[in-house]
């Protein structure tokens, strides 16, 4: 679970990198499920935009996929969305600590 202070900073991030998963009018697909999984796996953060020909909407589409892919919903405006997974492997973005009371 992410903190505020932590979903802050991935918003930041978001905002310099390019959509990559689109979810146009065929809606949700195992393909899509893939690609996003496999972006995330390599980026660890990802954004998405629901094309406006899709019955569902931003934020149904981002959480189904982050169903699919265990990650998390970073965030959702407009018709974008943005997602996190760490990779454990080999991680490439370094989150900022939560303080423990």
């Amino acid at each position: 679970m992410l903190t505020s202070k932590q979903r802050a900073y991935l918003r930041s991030l978001a905002n310099s990198i390019d959509t990559i998963v689109m979810v146009g009018k065929g809606g949700m697909s195992d393909q899509i499920i893939t690609q996003a999984a496999d972006a995330l796996k390599a980026r660890e953060l990802i954004k998405g935009k629901v094309l406006e020909s899709c019955e569902l909407s931003v934020r149904e589409a981002a959480e189904l996929i982050a169903e699919g892919t265990r990650s998390e919903v970073v965030q959702v405006i407009g018709t974008k969305f943005v997602l996190y997974k760490r990779n454990d492997k080999e991680p490439k973005i370094e989150l900022p600590k939560s303080k423990k009371k």
